[in-house]
């Protein structure tokens, strides 16, 4: 008769990457009472992959404007590739008092916040967790963005008079920024909302980007109707 000698205790090594693995998947969802969790939070992959794809549009987006700004200060005839008719042109966008708010082109600011942006999300696909006060800094940086994409919309729908393609690829870009950081944080609890509410945001998440982005499309085609239709 033969016999078996007993299991022996499982490797020390994938034991210890077993509990580690256990202890993130539980402080990625110990906020699932709406309440905020105590130590540091990651992010799902794919709000990682979210965060470094909206900033490299945004990055992209800014390098141009900002390589076409440079050529316009060196050459006022300059046209830009973008200035395709009346409505889509970019060299009106760039021309104007409210491409340098702050003193210096709008795109250079952009060029760092994108560049921070894409940073993020790539320590977040390498397993880095951020406390409270950083996801909350990420949310009021990414409010920042959306609040002066929607004055730059405004700016260029009804002041202007023109639109700037790659501006409209950041203002998509930094949109779908907000929302999704916005039910990031809803999600772990870092913004306080009523249960109800919770569940409807982490639900349907995809709902309020597509709205904001349907109604920035709706006023452009409205802005410009006889011009589309004509």
């Amino acid at each position: 008769m033969t016999t078996t000698a007993p299991a022996g205790p499982p490797a020390k090594g994938s034991s210890s990457r077993a509990e580690d693995e256990q202890a993130e998947n539980l402080a990625e969802y110990e906020s699932a009472d709406g309440a905020p969790p105590r130590g540091a939070v990651g992010a799902s992959r794919p709000f990682a992959w979210m965060l470094v794809v909206t900033g490299f549009l945004g990055l992209l987006a800014a390098w141009v404007i900002t390589l076409d700004k440079f050529k316009l200060l060196e050459n006022p005839d300059f046209v830009p590739a973008c200035s395709i008719n009346p409505v889509l042109s970019c060299g009106n966008i760039m021309q104007s008092d409210q491409a340098s708010v702050f003193g210096f082109p709008n795109p250079m600011l952009g060029l760092v916040t994108y560049g921070a942006v894409i940073a993020i999300g790539m320590g977040l696909l390498a397993g880095a967790r951020y406390r409270r006060w950083f996801w909350l800094g990420l949310q009021a940086g990414t409010l920042f963005g959306v609040a002066f994409c929607t004055w730059l919309m405004y700016q260029s729908l009804y002041e202007i008079g023109s639109l700037c393609l790659w501006c409209m690829l950041a203002w998509a870009a930094t949109v779908v920024m907000f929302w999704y950081t916005a039910v990031h944080n809803v999600r772990h609890g870092f913004l306080p909302v009523p249960e109800g509410v919770r569940r409807g945001v982490t639900e349907f998440h995809w709902v309020l980007p597509a709205m904001h982005l349907g109604i920035i499309g709706m006023l452009i085609l409205t802005r410009w109707w006889d011009f589309w239709t004509g």
